[in-house]
């Protein structure tokens, strides 16, 4: 008789407090996540995206692929690379990972 009249009045008095302390560490891990992984990979995106809007003719680059060339060609979307001498290919802008420092490639 006794315990279950003290029961009910507790799921009724605290109710609204434990429910924001149960939504307490889901909205803290969302913080944290955000700040140890959404921010950082934003911020690489902007940075990869200004170093292919920068790309000129005889800048020397490492691509996706692992190809080291000049670009020989600037477009729109796509570059030309020179990998050696009379070998050239196309690629799309978004493929160059790093751009080196000039006379790396020799």
């Amino acid at each position: 008789m006794f315990i279950s009249s003290a029961f009910a009045q507790a799921a009724d008095g605290g109710s609204t407090q434990s429910t924001i302390m149960g939504l307490l560490p889901l909205a803290l891990m969302f913080v944290v996540l955000y700040f140890v992984m959404i921010r950082p990979q934003m911020k690489r995106q902007k940075e990869h995206k200004a170093m292919v809007e920068a790309l000129a003719k005889g800048d020397e680059v490492v691509t996706s692929g692992g190809f080291l060339g000049k670009v020989s060609k600037v477009g729109e979307a796509y570059i030309g690379v020179e990998l050696a001498d009379g070998v050239e290919v196309q690629m799309q802008r978004a493929a160059v990972v790093q751009i080196l420092p000039k006379g790396t490639i020799k």
